[in-house]
């Protein structure tokens, strides 16, 4: 799985791009795409405007554990990879058939959401119960939704490119190579939406923080994670289409 939005779509949080030397090895999004072309090119790719892109490739795929599968449904694309333990209560939930699979529940989830019901982003991401990460755009209304399952059982990392496109892939080499050192680890339990940023949905009322790690020889910021400050209460929930807030990032020392 790779996928790549420009900054208009979605902002990656500014602390990725602490790490030293994070964007001098980093490329823009259409040389992700080129890139990802040579590394998977059985991969399937979405190619939207301006260069956004989503694609994703079965190489190594692990199809009992964690399976990977993409879907399409009304200009809104969904990839996913892993299970729902409980994808029979929600297809009956949604009223889909026993066909659905896990990125269709999470399509139609997300319809619900922006379109009839008044629950909180949180809540219907709390209700999945399983192994899972996805990446969820909307292509008619610009939203972009990634969460990742609570015990962080499937890889999914986050990065900034050179042009400050926001990148999501499972895959850590590929990442690595489009962003340099301006990536992490999407922090397990959380979702991210560009209208609102990044929250907990175990822990909605408390900022998810990022730390900076720092090497013990030089002090250079070596690598940021993103994590729930259980010591800090926000007011409220955010709510969709607020301005994300990346403040106050916390430095600490390598041991």
């Amino acid at each position: 799985m790779l996928t790549a939005f420009e900054k208009g779509i979605a902002k990656p949080p500014e602390e990725l791009s602490l790490p030293s030397m994070g964007l001098q090895n980093s490329k823009t999004r259409q040389e992700i795409a080129e890139m990802l072309r040579v590394s998977w090119p059985e991969a399937t790719m979405y190619s939207l405007s301006n260069g956004n892109f989503l694609a994703l490739s079965h190489e190594d795929e692990s199809p009992t554990t964690h399976p990977r599968s993409m879907v399409v449904v009304d200009n809104v694309f969904c990839i996913f990879i892993g299970t729902l333990e409980n994808v029979c209560d929600l297809r009956r939930h949604y009223g889909l058939s026993r066909q659905a699979t896990e990125a269709m529940v999470v399509v139609e989830a997300y319809k619900v959401l922006r379109d009839r019901a008044p629950y909180p982003p949180d809540q219907v991401i709390r209700d999945l119960e399983g192994k899972f990460a996805f990446i969820l755009f909307d292509a008619k209304g610009g939203n972009l939704f990634a969460a990742r399952d609570r015990d962080g059982s499937v890889n999914l990392q986050w990065g900034m490119a050179g042009d400050g496109s926001l990148v999501l892939s499972d895959n850590p080499k590929i990442i690595t190579e489009a962003c340099g050192k301006s990536c992490a680890p999407f922090p397990p339990g959380c979702i991210f939406m560009n209208g609102s940023g990044l929250m907990s949905f175990d822990h909605p009322l408390h900022k998810v923080r990022a730390v900076a790690r720092e090497d013990d020889d030089d002090g250079n910021i070596s690598a940021i994670v993103f994590q729930v400050d259980l010591l800090t209460r926000l007011p409220s929930i955010p709510r969709t289409g607020s301005a994300a807030n990346w403040a106050d990032v916390t430095v600490v020392n390598e041991e």
